[in-house]
């Protein structure tokens, strides 16, 4: 009995030290993480003769906000926010909307050689985006979408649109089959069945695949730099990266151009936090 109870305590204390080592370890990783953001943050908000004075490291004095608004008004930065914003949610919704019709009739309906096409998409995900650019180049030259944002959305959108339908596809392969056959008997033809009964109960699948796509698009640099000439249609990294190449610019411009980069999609990460966090138990408890 003794041994038992004595097994149990050294159980427990085992439990205990693994529970906290293993919170320190992620705690150590988080800081690890954030510490390039931190660093961008603290000096997007000192002067240069502050910088120079007491180094990166040192906490700034006061919140001046002189080298967020200088960078501002060089890039144009209102401009390139709502680039961003719209190129990011009309791809976002583009390649949802074409994903969910994709798995739809590979993972739901009857068509011949699901298997293919589903292979197809898998080979897509692979494809350099690099090998694109030139037949895409010439294409939008003779169609005039070259140097648009609707260019950069529909390329975009197609390429996502291949990861989408294969998650999809997935998870509509399990979805319940009585329950589309109730549908069916009571009159559903298949947009009703799609927009009544599979899209509701797959939201939040659907809501992580907007979240993917929308940061996705976010980040994405070599798209836009290839197909967007036009210092009116650039997106924000493009005129960040721009901004923190220019010669003559100071460490604390850098920091600031850097800092207007990354709080967009930080804000954007924080508000769809509890989406995401549902879709992905939602597809951990089906």
């Amino acid at each position: 009995m003794a041994m038992a109870q004595t097994g149990q305590k050294a159980g427990g204390v085992s439990d205990f030290v693994t529970k906290y080592l293993s919170l320190l370890g992620l705690l150590f990783f988080l800081g690890l993480m954030l510490f390039p953001f931190f660093m961008i943050a603290i000096n997007s908000f000192k002067t240069e003769t502050e910088y120079l004075a007491n180094g990166p490291f040192s906490l700034p004095e006061s919140l001046n906000l002189g080298a967020l608004r200088e960078t501002w008004v060089k890039t144009d930065y209102s401009t390139k926010l709502v680039n961003s914003l719209v190129i990011s949610v009309g791809t976002a919704v583009l390649a949802v909307f074409l994903s969910l019709f994709n798995a739809f009739a590979i993972g739901i309906g009857k068509i011949k050689g699901r298997t293919f096409y589903l292979l197809f998409f898998l080979m897509a995900m692979t494809l350099p985006v690099e090998s694109l650019v030139y037949p895409l180049y010439y294409l939008f030259k003779q169609i005039g979408l070259y140097n648009s944002r609707l260019g950069v959305i529909i390329v975009t959108a197609a390429l996502h649109t291949a990861f989408g339908t294969y998650l999809l596809t997935s998870v509509f392969r399990s979805f319940n089959k009585d329950l589309l056959e109730s549908a069916r008997l009571d009159g559903c033809n298949k947009l009703q069945l799609l927009f009544k009964i599979v899209v509701p109960l797959n939201m939040p699948t659907l809501s992580v695949l907007f979240v993917f796509f929308f940061i996705w698009t976010w980040n994405d640099f070599f798209l836009p730099l290839i197909f967007l000439i036009s210092n009116a249609n650039q997106t924000v990294p493009i005129a960040m990266a721009l901004a923190r190449g220019e010669r003559g610019m100071v460490i604390t411009t850098q920091s600031a151009a850097a800092f207007l980069g990354v709080v967009p999609a930080l804000i954007f990460f924080i508000l769809f936090q509890r989406t995401l966090t549902k879709g992905i138990m939602a597809g951990a408890t089906k």
